[in-house]
């Protein structure tokens, strides 16, 4: 067991008399990529979400496979905050190339644990320095060759353990945890931390003011990716074909389809798989094997990012026109062409609201939160299905790749809906068919699945033109009919998708509005903005295309910042297309580095507009 707080603060150099901080600050580990390290930051950043510590990590990697720089950020914030801070107060640094221009982006009073190997070159006397044998405990350990650089990492993990007082059972979990028992793998590497443990325990004494303790508000919660969170919600919403093609950031989705479906989707009297998981030849190949899929009955999906829905315009084009149902899961990064792959944006929404050429409307979904990822993972199958029309969920890399807190997720309780299906003892009912007929003046036509055992169930599914009954037409009558319809369609749609989420403060006469990863930046802006006597109301956007609610928000207020992670102000772009009247009130508040969105900025961003 670690020291426990008290015992780590007798240690204190009582000389240095610094205010106590406990459970609130920022950490950064430089390492280098392909290094391993991920393991021991996850040891760290698990260990302290076991301690019940609010905690969330943030992981910026090159896009190399190995060999350049890459930090890993673990935000301790006993407010529960977990958005980006622009400072951190504590660097482990273990890259000796990085090294001088960490310590200069390390915030003043901070922290620099240090393999004891670098040169100390910045004069920084704000900085409190602790230096660690790296290289003298590996010697010590003596692992295997090819296990060094993995025991290097794990050095820094019992260091930094002892110095702030984690507690060292919530070490071993968090391994027990990442080798899924494998006792060995535990057992070398917890060898390893507790040596660091005691070296510093003999060598170090504690001059900082940062401290860690345990709490109780991690209790029943999850920390998780939202790629893992969406494949799961997929999953519970009865995924049945998956059809995709390697790339970052959008890989580790496919990844956990296939880890999750063999232990919950196999059929208990058969023993076999109820589900199709391929990786195709390319992204174009991906998503026309969704559509076929989803044209035959298949819960159908494909998961991607920029660069491959570039390539899936055509047959995402297709799909809304024909009119098929298929999820596609857009985890977005920067662009444009190749961009910064490991890097996160919200580049894609003015491109996805309108893929395909002519006049093409798609579907948006875009969750805020782990939850949300789940829940829409689900909900997207309904929705598809319910439309007749493909339904693309945006989340982008800081989102989907990064460990974030949520509660538990809900199990869907409602069963699937499959839309307007008809089956053959329908047909024999009514009577008859036409594919592209409105019968409910809803825009949403019936559709039979291939298969049907009825003569009535058959109709060619086209990308041209054609009438009501799935005929070939070049008539403009037939054309503008269907067209028309499609729209209705989408109208009916409004009222399907998630409803916004409003916070409404006293005498806001100004508001903000925000969508996806946004959000937990804009809520610790709001109680800064409040500090400063700015009351502010906030929307967050859940589905395109936009329900009542938000126009009615923007009318509300005097002025409406909109702010979000791209260069153009794509979302600023689409509401000033919703209510062109209220066009004036619109300001684009845009942050687009490849950096995670901070509640600095956003205060900053608003301040300046507010004029202080």
């Amino acid at each position: 067991m670690a020291e426990s707080k008290a015992s780590v603060r007798e240690k204190t150099d009582t000389k240095k008399d610094k205010e106590t901080i406990v459970n609130d600050f920022s950490m950064v580990v430089a390492t280098v990529n392909g290094s391993g390290s991920q393991t021991s930051n996850l040891a760290i950043i698990r260990s302290l979400f076991r301690m019940g510590i609010p905690v969330s990590g943030k992981n910026l990697f090159p896009s190399n496979i190995q060999g350049l720089p890459t930090w890993f950020t673990i935000r301790v914030s006993s407010e529960g905050h977990t958005a980006r801070r622009e400072n951190n107060e504590i660097l482990v640094a273990m890259n000796p190339t990085t090294f001088s221009e960490d310590l200069r982006d390390l915030g003043s009073e901070g922290v620099c644990f240090y393999d004891d190997r670098f040169k100390i070159t910045e004069e920084r006397p704000d900085v409190t320095f602790y230096p660690m044998p790296v290289r003298e405990l590996v010697k010590e350990i003596n692992p295997p060759t090819d296990l060094r650089d993995y025991i290097a990492n794990m050095a820094y993990v019992g260091i930094v353990a002892e110095m702030l007082g984690i507690d060292m059972d919530e070490i071993r979990g968090a391994l027990e945890t990442h080798f899924m028992g494998k006792q060995s793998a535990v057992d070398l590497n917890m060898r390893t931390i507790q040596a660091a443990s005691s070296s510093a325990e003999e060598n170090l004494i504690k001059q900082d003011s940062y401290y860690l303790e345990r709490s109780d508000q991690t209790h029943d919660l999850l920390l998780i990716d939202g790629n893992t969170a969406s494949a799961l919600g997929a999953i519970y919403g009865g995924v049945s074909f998956a059809a995709w093609y390697p790339i970052t950031p959008a890989s580790s989705l496919a990844d956990a389809l296939e880890q999750y479906l063999p232990q919950l989707r196999m059929d208990e009297e058969t023993g076999k798989a109820t589900y199709v998981v391929i990786q195709a030849e390319d992204e174009l190949a991906a998503i026309g094997m969704a559509v076929g899929a989803g044209w035959a009955g298949a819960r159908a999906m494909t998961s991607t990012s920029g660069p491959g829905i570039s390539l899936m315009a055509e047959f995402a084009g297709l799909a809304f026109f024909a009119e098929i149902p298929i999820v596609v899961s857009d985890v977005q990064r920067m662009g444009p062409s190749t961009g910064l792959p490991t890097r996160t944006s919200q580049g894609d929404i003015l491109f996805v609201r309108f893929l395909g050429h002519g006049d093409t409307n798609q579907v948006m979904l875009l969750p805020g939160s782990i939850a949300e990822c789940f829940e829409f993972g689900w909900q997207a199958f309904d929705l598809a299905e319910r439309l007749q029309t493909p339904i693309f969920v945006l989340s982008d890399l800081d989102l989907g790749m990064n460990l974030w807190m949520s509660e538990k997720f809900a199990y869907p309780s409602q069963s699937f809906d499959r839309g307007k299906i008809l089956a053959a003892e329908d047909l024999d009912r009514i009577g008859k068919f036409s594919r592209y007929q409105d019968v409910d003046g809803d825009g949403i036509t019936y559709r039979t699945l291939p298969g049907t055992d009825h003569p009535l169930a058959a109709y060619f599914t086209r990308g041209t033109g054609h009438d009501e009954n799935a005929i070939y037409s070049e008539k403009p009558d037939d054309w503008e009919m269907n067209i028309e319809r499609i729209w209705r369609k989408l109208e009916t749609a409004r009222e399907m998708l998630p409803r916004p989420v409003i916070q409404h403060t006293k005498d806001a006469h100004i508001g903000l509005i925000g969508y996806g990863s946004t959000d937990p930046a804009i809520q610790e802006a709001l109680d800064r903005l409040n500090t400063k006597n700015i009351s502010a109301d906030y929307l967050r956007i859940r589905a395109v295309p936009f329900v009542h609610e938000i126009e009615t928000f923007i009318r509300e207020h005097d002025v409406v910042y909109v702010i979000e992670m791209n260069t153009d102000g794509q979302m600023y772009k689409l509401l000033q297309l919703e209510v062109p009247d209220q066009a004036e009130k619109l300001h684009s508040l845009t942050h687009n580095n490849g950096l995670p969105l901070s509640a600095h900025w956003v205060v900053e961003a608003v301040l300046d507009r507010e004029g202080g």
